[in-house]
């Protein structure tokens, strides 16, 4: 098919969307579909109407199956879906990805390659696994939606990473993500051709030829609980990405001509409960934070520390000490080697001791939190000084302190000029 753009301002329509998504399924002949959107964790990304709508069109003629591209998450609960879906996407729909048991491997990427794009700092081959659904010839189509935003692995978000590592197995996720520490956050977040992105695109040319995919990227806002989707890019090819990279990087990036002395960051309690995602906070901002800074996080619903009981108990043990102390731990234990993706998540949480994290929640005690490295303080205590529901992204002053508010880290990235 050809590409489809649509681009309006101040942001797209219901009725511009609906048009694009009928237009992208013109001329084929359809009998059983796979959608794959994020998961709630991106719940701004304008993916769940996406999906609403393509189900809508398609339930009458075809059969559908939806599988959040859950990478290492947590599963969507019922009450999640219909946030996120709407009301008419049956929950009965919905498959759970597991990327430790619902994987085949498709291919290699080879060690020489991996070399070759990094600098020579991580040479091992790396295993391509993806969902066995999305290779077992069952589909006419598979449409992958999500958004794309600088990201810290990656460098900018989605595309195929939605299938290696959304759908993919835990030697991707795991390799991708700690090529992506070695090499470094502040040489990949917001810029495409990223070793990790040259990882996926060999992957994606060499073992996903013969799979019918169609991408459905978009690039986003939020004001409040409204998602304004600026651009949605609709294709098979690399094109359709790069034309959503530029737009993020015009309007997802931020800018700022003197570095964060302090930054406050707020994480919506319905999206974050754990600090492998809310660690956005850190990651996002840790390019405009002053050395010496400090950066609080409000964080009421953060309980725990990784998505799931394993991770969070390597969190637990080894903590967000800092690139140099966890690449040494890397080397000398066995069960932090095993799971590469949650040292390189240790590495991207840490500010390197470069400024203080001051975590604010309810759900967490003071000693959980200063057991993994950051610093503590009652989320009333934090949220009456610096409320989330008066203060206005951008620079305030609070008691004479100049601060800058933040009150999504996930849809942006910041940096000094």
């Amino acid at each position: 098919m050809n590409p489809v753009t649509v681009r309006s301002e101040p942001y797209i329509s219901d009725e511009e969307l609906r048009a694009a998504l009928g237009k992208s399924l013109e001329g084929r002949n359809l009998r059983k579909v796979l959608l794959l959107p994020p998961d709630y964790t991106r719940m701004y990304s304008g993916a769940g109407r996406i999906t609403a709508v393509y189900y809508d069109m398609l339930r009458d003629s075809c059969e559908v199956d939806i599988m959040p591209a859950l990478g290492t998450h947590e599963p969507m609960t019922r009450e999640e879906c219909r946030a996120f879906f709407g009301e008419k996407v049956p929950f009965e729909s919905i498959i759970v990805h597991n990327w430790r048991t619902d994987v085949v491997k498709i291919g290699e990427v080879p060690g020489s390659f991996v070399s070759e794009v990094s600098d020579g700092l991580v040479k091992d081959k790396i295993d391509v696994e993806v969902n066995r659904r999305i290779v077992d010839g069952s589909y006419d189509l598979i449409i992958s939606i999500g958004q794309v935003v600088p990201h810290e692995v990656v460098g900018m978000a989605n595309y195929s990473k939605n299938i290696f590592v959304g759908c993919g197995g835990s030697n991707m996720i795991n390799s991708s993500h700690m090529l992506g520490a070695f090499y470094g956050m502040e040489r990949i977040m917001g810029r495409d051709f990223s070793p990790v992105r040259k990882v996926f695109d060999y992957a994606h040319e060499n073992f996903l030829k013969d799979v019918p995919l169609l991408f459905v990227l978009t690039v986003t806002t939020n004001e409040g609980d409204e998602t304004r989707i600026h651009g949605m890019f609709i294709g098979e090819k690399r094109d359709s990405f790069e034309s959503a990279v530029a737009l993020s990087r015009a309007i997802n990036l931020t800018y700022v001509d003197e570095p964060f002395t302090k930054a406050v960051v707020y994480l919506d309690g319905r999206e974050f409960k754990s600090t492998w995602l809310g660690n956005k906070a850190v990651y996002r901002t840790r390019m405009a934070m002053a050395q010496g800074g400090e950066l609080i996080i409000l964080a009421p619903e953060v309980r725990k520390f990784g998505e799931d009981a394993e991770n969070d108990r390597l969190i637990r043990k080894y903590g967000y000490v800092g690139r140099e102390n966890i690449l040494k731990l890397v080397e000398e234990n066995e069960d932090l080697r095993a799971n590469l993706s949650v040292a390189a998540h240790l590495i991207h949480g840490s500010s390197d001791g470069r400024f203080k994290v001051t975590y604010c929640t309810r759900r967490l005690t003071k000693e959980e939190v200063e057991g993994v490295g950051f610093g503590y303080m009652p989320y009333d205590e934090a949220a009456a000084k610096y409320n989330p529901a008066v203060l206005t992204d951008g620079f305030c002053e609070i008691d004479g302190e100049k601060v800058f508010y933040i009150s999504n880290p996930a849809l942006g990235l910041w940096t000094v000029k």
